[in-house]
């Protein structure tokens, strides 16, 4: 097996030169790209970053949608000898500035105008950034800035210099070397900026096919990629997997379109973050809820005979008939042979809820140090309460400091893990070869791995009663009402609950009961939506212990965001930040207020502001009465 995905894409192209490598939809209509095609477009990024000066060791760094581009430009960055640095779509300039500045990057392959404008206002925050490669020239007449140069031009620079010296790119990937640093990686940065783990292209091959092993793919499989490239995943999936199985790997034309253009090709394999598979269950119950009478009663009879049937281990053909099958061919699923979920915890409800409806849905378990994933149900193992098992016995999990009941820190290592963070000379995570998580989690009877919460997120009530905010917000997502949580309790008498409601389909529920609203502060708000979410908390709490239920909750004003740093580019919920910033708030919950007066303003991506002022009703789930206690309706103003 070749040792750099450069020697792959080689490898692949003089083997398989008429297969279809890529498509991408554009305008439209889906275009496809064979591996010689690949092959001849890469050559032609790498030899034009070539002449631009750029070689071994520098850093190119990557921004914009998913696209075959992005895959053959991060190539042709490692057949230089250099390094690729993604970065997220939506990252804010400081971001950006921090990581090219910190990365030291020379150059970036960017998709558009909007990425182009982030760059050229980073100024003197990323002094080594020498070249701005664009590849939609559109609304780039207005820029004059010398780093400017478009895809186009290089690729002429590169086949003028293919022309002048063929031989060049077969002496460069030649060149390549499977222990060289070829990808950097940034880490989820739950608590703080994201560190930069640098991975070798060997140590990814490897992994990728122990992983394959465990979960085989060939040149039949279809792929759709939707999930950020910069993401470890979508990197082991894209470029791994799609180089060493040769699976076919769609890029869709937009976000907005994802899940049609995702049915019209139909994979046979996908990889959601548990986000994703929450927004579909959601949309899923939305619609239903849209449907007449009779489709109604249809749905509630197919989803109990599914999930009875799942209960015993079986599918039930029945409820497959009746509902399951037309559903699955309108989600895009009816092709699927693999599913997997990973990058956070997927709660119980949801992956039930895919399971029954035929979804042959897995849970992964890993971290960008450990170059992702290394643990996998098998097809006839699956449990929703666990994360399967390690993919190989070279893998190596265990649990330090375990308590009475085997609860304590996950700590792995194995042969293919990353080669330490960029920048920095020693880490308090990586310790004798081992790589301290911070998930605590335990091992069950059967060998699996059970991932609970982040330690330091694991919290004990001032009762003493211990419970995982993550695990109760999880169970709170699984209504179609819902898009975030955020459960608080620790070191307090009890459990409440900050919820974000999910606008669209509260909305939609809004005006098909003649509900009159603005804005989102001022649907979330409403006396008749606090009932709503009312209902669906207690749904939850009915299925927690009593130590865990939530007493008291309130309807924030506002989604949480990952711009505002409240979540991670990965959706995961930073609650350091959210404890500083609603800190307020959280105080006011837990005194026992009844209502809180807020005046804030908040910032968009464009640079505009709003000043909202409302009043955030705590709603008790103590005493069944509270609701209907008389009380001023509450207003909400934006300005």
């Amino acid at each position: 097996m070749p040792d750099t995905l450069p020697k792959l894409l080689v490898r692949n192209a003089r083997g398989h030169g008429g297969e279809v490598a890529y498509r991408e939809k554009e305008y439209g209509i889906w275009r496809s790209l064979t591996w010689a095609e690949a092959e001849t477009r890469t050559r032609a990024i790498a030899l034009g970053l070539r002449s631009l000066g750029l070689g071994a060791g520098d850093v190119v760094g990557l921004i914009g949608d998913n696209r075959p581009d992005w895959v053959m430009g991060e190539i042709a960055a490692h057949a230089i000898g250099a390094r690729s640095l993604g970065i997220y779509r939506d990252a804010l300039e400081d971001e950006v500035a921090y990581l090219l500045g910190f990365s030291g990057a020379k150059a970036v392959i960017a998709e558009d105008e909007e990425q182009v404008d982030k760059l050229l206002g980073l100024g003197e925050r990323a002094p080594s950034l020498s070249h701005i490669i664009y590849c939609d020239p559109r609304g780039m007449r207005k820029y004059a800035d010398p780093r400017l140069l478009p895809l186009s031009e290089l690729l002429a620079c590169g086949e003028a210099a293919h022309a002048a010296e063929p031989g060049a790119w077969e002496t460069m990937v030649a060149a390549t070397q499977g222990e060289e640093v070829a990808i950097l990686c940034t880490t989820s940065g739950t608590t703080a900026r994201p560190k930069l783990a640098m991975l070798t292209g060997g140590a990814l091959i490897r992994h990728c096919e122990a992983y394959l092993r465990a979960d085989p793919k060939s040149s039949a499989d279809e792929y759709v990629s939707v999930l950020p490239l910069p993401w470890i995943m979508e990197q082991i999936y894209v470029l791994g997997w799609g180089l060493i199985a040769r699976m076919k790997v769609s890029f869709v034309e937009e976000p907005e379109t994802m899940m049609a253009d995702f049915r019209e090709i139909g994979p046979s394999f996908v990889l959601f973050a548990p986000r994703v598979w929450e927004a579909i269950a959601a949309e899923v119950r939305a619609k239903v809820m849209d449907a007449s009478p009779l489709k109604r009663r249809l749905y509630d009879l197919g989803m109990e005979w599914g999930l009875a049937a799942l209960a015993k281990g079986r599918r039930s053909a029945r409820a497959d008939a009746l509902l399951f099958r037309a559903l699955r061919d309108r989600l895009g699923f009816t092709n699927l042979r693999s599913a997997a979920t990973g990058g956070a915890a997927l709660g119980p409800d949801t992956f039930r809820f895919f399971q029954a409806m035929g979804v042959p849905l897995r849970q992964i378990y890993g971290q960008t140090e450990t170059l992702g994933a290394y643990t996998v149900h098998r097809p006839d193992d699956v449990d929703q309460d666990t994360v399967g098992i390690a993919f190989t016995d070279e893998i190596e999990t265990r649990i330090d400091n375990p308590d009475q009941n085997g609860l304590g820190e996950i700590v792995t290592r194995h042969p293919n893990m990353f080669s330490g963070y960029f920048g920095l000379e020693d880490s308090a995570d990586l310790r004798d070869g081992w790589l301290h998580t911070g998930d605590a989690g335990y091992v069950d009877a059967r060998g699996h791995l059970v991932v609970i919460d982040r330690i330091k997120d694991i919290a004990t009530t001032s009762t003493g009663d211990r419970f995982s905010p993550q695990y109760i917000e999880n169970k709170l997502k699984f209504s179609p009402y819902v898009a975030e949580a955020v459960v608080l309790g620790d070191g307090r008498s009890h459990l409440a609950a900050m919820i974000c409601i999910r606008f669209p389909i509260v909305s939609k529920w809004a005006e098909r009961n003649r509900i009159a609203f603005t804005t989102y502060t001022d649907l979330s708000a409403r006396e008749q939506v606090l009932e709503l979410l009312r209902a669906e908390v207690e749904k939850v709490n009915a299925a927690l212990p009593p130590a865990q239920r939530i007493r008291d909750f309130l309807l924030l004003y506002k989604e949480l965001d990952a711009d505002d740093e409240e979540l991670t580019r990965t959706r995961k919920i930073r609650r350091g930040v959210i404890n500083a910033k609603y800190g307020d708030i959280i105080e006011a919950v837990y005194r026992g207020e009844s209502a809180i007066p807020v005046d804030t303003t908040i910032a968009f991506q464009d640079g505009t502001k709003q000043r909202i002022r409302t009043t955030l009703k705590v709603v008790s789930l103590r005493d069944p009465m509270a609701m209907a206690a008389s009380r001023a309706p509450a207003r909400a103003e934006v300005e």
